[in-house]
């Protein structure tokens, strides 16, 4: 497979409209155990959006592994595993409870490469999400596709080079995975079918969403400080997360931002975030 056979599609725009109403929130609120979760009230916390503007697939449209088939907005592209890498995020303005939004997302690039798991795909997207005053936020986000190999093992750079000042262990269970997936409207089978996971993709249990880590990640610098207005966000997955064991949620402030990550139980890091904010 060469990306250049895929060089037509750089640039292809997809629009989505959505409306900011409170339900997802409120369900976000609970999931994350918050009796009074520390947000601004009546607008959508930070990462909040990506509960809305869901891909509505018909059942008959699902592949195998629960995603719509290929070949819609996204290119055709054959490899088997297809996973949220990462994204980087600027929050522009507050996007308040009513307001209707447009979200217009555009491929950027794709581009291969040959890696630890073997044959690699990524495709970078950009979301720009609109409300009637203006850019609220703008998002670049990494998806990337690979064959099915196993699972990566730690690297001694997974290991975090400094100690969290704030620690929150925690473990996703079937019952955290399964609501996330139902208010991203997500049938990605590796969140809820452990038989799937085993047989067909060689996990060892049910993978926690790269987006779920992220918003925990998030929720975590929010605990750590209710006042602050992040700016900027980025996250990075590097290993996956299952629900086989615990994992730490860590924090670290550095000169001009937060530094966050999720440690497996191995100790390895899974994912790497920063966040700015005011």
């Amino acid at each position: 497979m060469n990306t250049r056979s895929f060089s037509d599609w750089i640039g292809r725009e997809e629009v989505r409209e959505d409306v900011a109403h409170r339900g997802p929130v409120d369900g976000l609120a609970a999931l994350l155990d918050h009796a009074a979760p520390p947000w601004v009230a009546s607008t959508l916390p930070p990462l909040a959006h990506w509960l809305y503007f869901p891909e509505h697939a018909r059942q008959s449209e699902l592949g195998e592994d629960g995603h719509p088939v290929r070949g819609g907005f996204l290119p055709p592209i054959t490899l088997p595993r297809r996973m949220w890498a990462g994204s980087t995020i600027a929050f522009h303005r507050p996007i308040v409870f009513g307001m209707a939004m447009r979200r217009r997302s555009r491929i950027e690039e794709i581009s291969e490469k040959i890696g630890r798991s073997g044959h690699l795909i990524f495709v970078r997207l950009c979301h720009e999400i609109e409300v009637s005053d203006g850019l609220a936020l703008r998002e670049w986000q990494d998806i990337v596709y690979r064959e099915v190999q196993g699972t990566s093992s730690p690297r001694a750079e997974d290991v975090p080079p400094r100690n969290s000042v704030l620690r929150r262990q925690m473990t996703a269970d079937s019952r955290l995975l399964f609501r996330y997936s139902a208010l991203t409207f997500n049938a990605h089978r590796i969140h809820y079918d452990r038989d799937y996971c085993r047989q067909v993709e060689a996990y060892p249990g049910l993978v926690v969403h790269g987006p779920l880590l992220a918003t925990l990640l998030l929720d975590h610098a929010l605990r750590f400080d209710p006042a602050m207005r992040p700016l900027n966000f980025s996250f990075r997955a590097q290993l996956p997360v299952f629900d086989t064991g615990p994992f730490t949620l860590c924090l670290a402030p550095e000169e001009d931002h937060l530094g966050l990550w999720v440690e497996a139980s191995s100790g390895a890091t899974a994912m790497r975030a920063q966040l700015k904010a005011q």
